[in-house]
């Protein structure tokens, strides 16, 4: 079986993301900062928050899941702010996604948030609402269930430090995987934490049983030459006791998003 994990980037480099996703064709991807306007067929609308603005592929869910056709689709949004078209205000909806192949079951899932909570008219303050989603599913390979959880962690504008929030989110995505996981169930918990290595989210995690694939088998981060800021670590992938890694790769080309694609097989 092999798991995903990316940050899409609002789909930026959709014309390299899409090609990607088609080839490596996982068996469940787990995809962050997902763009869903059901308002308009617009292809690319634009985000603006002060001085930041970035190009967003308006559908992006709808996109991801074309180029995805044996995959099921879940969308879990975490805030309906506002996209733009020139002048024009555009409802739209943000989250992550979870696409999982038909072939493997989903026998059951858990939705809910690790801070705040849904945020309906605009995207909020910083730090931001976010999700996060937890699915098990039977591996008939291998006869067993596999639980998947991921989450996109709180952006904090003053950086990447340790803050209660933070500590707070980490329990809150132990407890939607642990929600689904049974004795001797494989996990698999991951996303963008938006965390540093020694952060205590990980220590967190670790403490629960959790081994970090990322910082145990790759001393390069997870960003890649679009993301132009001094820290290079920002997403994480853990596997507990009962998981056997064949592989695991953090992907720096092809460049997809200014996140490096994980990959992990099991």
């Amino acid at each position: 079986m092999k798991i995903m994990c990316l940050n899409g980037w609002g789909g930026k480099l959709y014309d390299k993301l899409l090609p990607y996703l088609t080839d490596e064709n996982p068996d469940i991807l787990c995809l962050q900062e997902v763009v869903h306007t059901p308002e308009t067929g617009k292809d690319w609308l634009t985000y603006k928050d002060g001085n930041h603005i970035l190009s967003q592929r308006a559908n992006l869910f709808r996109d991801v899941q074309t180029a995805l056709p044996d995959h099921i689709g879940i969308f879990c949004p975490a805030s309906q702010g506002v996209l733009w078209d020139g002048d024009t205000k555009i409802p739209s909806q943000w989250g992550l996604a979870t696409f999982v192949q038909k072939t493997h079951p989903i026998t059951g899932q858990i939705q809910g948030f690790v801070h705040k909570s849904y945020s309906p008219y605009d995207y909020g303050e910083h730090p931001r609402s976010r999700s996060a989603h937890a699915i098990k599913v039977f591996d008939y390979e291998e006869n067993r269930p596999v639980v998947v959880a991921h989450m996109h962690g709180l952006r904090d504008l003053n950086g990447k430090m340790d803050t209660p929030e933070r500590a707070v989110q980490a329990h809150k995505l132990l407890s939607l995987a642990n929600g689904l996981t049974e004795n001797n169930d494989a996990l698999v918990v991951c996303g963008d934490f938006n965390v540093e290595p020694n952060s205590e989210t990980l220590k967190i995690l670790s403490e629960a049983g959790l081994t970090d694939l990322v910082t145990t088998r790759t001393k390069k981060g997870t960003r890649n030459s679009h993301y132009k800021k001094e820290s290079k670590y920002a997403d994480y992938m853990l596997v507990n006791e009962h998981i056997n890694v064949l592989d695991f790769k953090v992907i720096f080309k092809p460049e997809v998003s200014d996140h490096c694609p994980l990959i992990l097989t099991i």
